[in-house]
C-alpha cells in the first residue's frame, strides 16, 4: 500500500527498491513454505486516477508471474498516483485466473487480504446464504478473499453507507467508518466460523483447521485500513511492516537501494508492506498483532482490535508456529 501527499510513479515502489514487490514474488524472504517458495500465481495492481476519470480505482491483473510480465514493466515506468495497491498471489483457495487476482473493487472501494479464512469449505455456504442480493451477484472468481470483501460491503450498506453512493465520492466515507466496518466483517467471519457443527469436527479425520489469518487492506480512495490479525489468542499473525516520511529517494550511490526520508514530524508518505521493501530496518515499524492500521490524510493510527482473541498484556509472548505453517512469517 502507498498513500502519498503526491502522486509517485509506480517503478519505484514495485520495480527498482531492493526488495520490491516485484523481488518478493520469486524472492521472498520471509515466506517460509518451501512447497510453494515463489508468489508466482498471479499479480494485480490497483491505483487512482484523476477525479476527471471518475471515483473507480484502475485495476490491472495478469495470471502471468509478476517477473515476467512485460507489460507490468511497461506501465508501472510510465503510470503515477497518489494511492495505490499491489499484491502477488500464491493461492490457497480459488483457481488461477484473472478474476481471482487481488485487488477486488467495487465503485471506489479496492480490497486485498493475505491469509486465509479458517474452515472455509464449511462456512462458505453460511456466510454466502448471509449476504444481500447485491453483493452476492457482485463475486466474479471463488477466493475467500472476494466473498470476504462482498462480506465487506454487505456490512457496509446494513450500517447504513451504500458502496454505490455518488455523493460520498469526493470524501470517502470517513476512516472511522471503514475501520468499524472491517472490524464487524471479522466479528462475523469468527461467528461463522464458530457455528461450525461439532460433528464436523469429529467427522474430518486430519483435524479441521479453523484459525484464520486475516490480514485485511481497504480503501475508499481517501483513507485506508489494514488489519493484522490471527483467530487465536496465542498464535502470532501474519507479518505486516508500515514506514512514514516526507519522501522516498533512492540512494545515488546505490542502485536499488531506496529510504524514507524524514526532514520533519510530518509524513507525506505512508507505505505499508507484508515484507519490508528495502533492508533499512530503522525505516520499518511491525503492525502488532491484531490491530488496525488507518491512515488518514498521511497520517497513521493504530488500534487494538479488542475481542476475544485480544491480550491486554504488552509482554505477552505469541507463538509465530501457526502463520509459519501457512508458509507466512509472524515477523516475531
Amino acid at each position: 500500500v502507498y498513500k502519498g501527499k503526491d502522486e509517485i510513479l509506480l517503478s519505484k515502489l514495485i520495480l527498482e527498491p531492493q526488495h520490491s514487490i516485484l523481488t518478493q514474488s520469486y524472492d521472498s524472504r520471509l515466506r517460509l513454505d518451501s512447497r510453494r517458495p515463489h508468489n508466482g500465481d498471479g499479480f494485480g495492481l490497483g491505483y487512482y486516477t484523476p477525479p476527471s476519470l471518475g471515483p473507480a480505482p484502475c485495476i490491472f491483473t495478469s495470471t502471468i508471474p509478476a517477473w515476467n510480465c512485460i507489460n507490468l514493466l511497461r506501465l508501472s515506468k510510465k503510470t503515477t498516483s497518489n494511492l495505490i495497491f499491489a499484491h502477488v498471489r500464491a493461492t490457497t483457495e480459488g483457481s488461477l485466473s484473472d478474476s481471482n487476482c487481488h485487488p477486488f473493487h467495487h465503485n471506489s472501494l479496492m480490497w486485498m487480504h493475505n491469509g486465509n479464512i479458517g474452515g472455509w469449505k464449511h462456512v462458505k455456504r453460511s456466510l454466502v446464504l448471509g449476504l444481500q442480493e447485491r453483493w452476492f451477484t457482485s463475486v466474479e472468481g471463488n477466493t475467500d478473499s472476494e466473498w470476504a470483501f462482498a462480506l465487506f460491503l454487505d456490512v457496509l450498506d446494513r450500517m447504513g453507507y451504500d458502496p454505490d453512493s455518488a455523493s460520498l465520492n469526493d470524501t470517502g466515507f470517513g476512516h472511522s467508518i471503514l475501520r468499524k466496518a472491517m472490524l464487524a466483517t471479522i466479528k462475523r467471519i469468527n461467528a461463522l466460523i464458530a457455528s461450525i457443527p461439532d460433528k464436523t469436527f469429529k467427522e474430518e479425520q486430519e483435524g479441521l483447521e479453523c484459525r484464520s489469518l486475516l490480514n485485511f487492506a481497504v480503501t475508499d480512495g481517501h483513507s485506508v485500513v489494514c488489519t493484522r490479525y490471527v483467530s487465536s489468542m496465542t498464535d502470532e499473525a501474519a507479518s505486516l511492516y508500515w514506514s512514514s516520511g516526507t519522501s522516498w529517494q533512492e540512494d545515488q550511490s546505490t542502485k536499488g537501494r531506496y529510504r524514507m526520508e524524514r526532514r520533519d514530524k510530518g509524513a507525506d508518505i505512508v507505505l505499508v508492506a507484508s515484507e519490508p521493501l528495502t533492508f533499512e530496518r530503522d525505516d520499518w515499524v511491525v503492525v502488532p498483532t491484531n490491530s488496525t492500521l488507518t491512515i488518514h490524510k498521511q497520517a497513521v493510527m493504530i488500534h487494538p482490535i479488542l475481542d476475544e482473541y485480544y491480550n491486554p498484556n504488552p509482554s505477552y509472548n505469541r507463538s509465530p508456529g501457526f502463520a509459519v505453517s501457512k508458509g507466512l512469517d509472524s515477523t516475531e
